[in-house]
């Protein structure tokens, strides 16, 4: 038996639209998040959960042991919206915003994070983008940098 590596990473992903123009409304959104999870399927990227709102996405993913947080991003990023724009989802030209917001999660807090992303349009009927970023950036000790 070759022996290979025993590896399980998880990490929180949070991007947004370009520019937080809110994109994804409800008659696009599912299908987006549909094509990502496919995509990502083909490049062996495991996409535990994927939600969001209209003008950005949460992913919990599994990285395997070739992949890398940039590497992940850029193809699915790129990939998705070549195919918004390729498809016409949008009226004018769809585009990511290049910043991230990543974190890392204990095994044990996957529940709490999965619950957290599936509520995603509940929770931003009382909290906007911005003060839930702020919110990250500051529990990850990465508001004062």
């Amino acid at each position: 038996m070759t022996p290979m590596p025993w590896i399980k990473i998880w990490v929180h992903l949070v991007w947004s639209t370009h520019t937080h123009i809110p994109f994804l409304t409800d008659d696009i959104r599912k299908k987006v998040f549909q094509h990502i999870l496919e995509n990502a399927r083909e490049k062996g990227i495991f996409i535990d959960m994927i939600n969001g709102y209209v003008d950005h996405v949460h992913c919990l993913i599994s990285l395997g042991s070739d992949q890398n947080i940039e590497k992940v991003l850029q193809l699915i990023k790129g990939e998705s919206s070549f195919w918004i724009n390729q498809n016409k989802l949008t009226r004018t030209k769809f585009a990511w915003q290049d910043e991230y917001f990543v974190v890392s999660v204990n095994p044990a807090g996957l529940d709490a994070v999965r619950r957290y992303i599936a509520n995603q349009e509940k929770h931003h009927a009382k909290v906007s983008f911005r003060d839930e970023f702020h919110d990250f950036l500051s529990r990850a000790g990465l508001d004062g940098r």
